[in-house]
């Protein structure tokens, strides 16, 4: 089932997410800080966190919001599944899920930023696979060697 995140999941994400060694601890860090900020006040404005919850254990979760300054562009800051869950298809049903939120509420974009590094090439096929097509490169944007990558999908 795919619900709204409640503050009490905080700690079980933000450990989720470091437990998939995708993620630096500053992002991680600045995880737990958007979880917060969601929770105080960012859910006022239209952002959104969901997750995806099973037998009661959350297995993965998204966080998405309008692009400020947009016309009904939408971003995807996360989506994470548990490492050992991974590729059995609960990133689709959360992608799929929250792309059908954004219809809802008549988002015409959506924009996932991810690295370029070896270790992001599934995630990078994920999307592709997704329907969603690489849009830009900006190189060498997170650190030398690492360029951020830009999907984007009309909906």
């Amino acid at each position: 089932m795919i619900r709204p995140t409640q503050p009490e999941e905080t700690p079980h994400l933000v450990a989720m997410t470091e437990a998939t060694g995708l993620f630096k601890p500053m992002e991680v860090v600045a995880l737990k800080e958007v979880l917060d900020d969601y929770h105080a006040e960012e859910h006022k404005l239209g952002h959104r966190c969901v997750s995806y919850e099973k037998d009661g254990t959350v297995l993965g979760f998204a966080y998405y919001a309008p692009a400020a300054m947009t016309d009904r562009s939408w971003y995807l800051y996360w989506i994470v599944v548990g490492k050992d869950l991974q590729a059995k298809g609960i990133g689709t049903e959360l992608l799929r899920s929250l792309e059908h939120d954004i219809k809802v509420h008549h988002g015409r974009l959506l924009f996932i930023e991810t690295g370029s590094v070896p270790h992001y090439e599934k995630t990078r096929q994920f999307y592709i696979k997704n329907g969603y097509e690489k849009h830009a490169v900006l190189k060498d944007f997170y650190a030398d060697g690492d360029s951020m990558v830009v999907f984007r999908k009309a909906l």
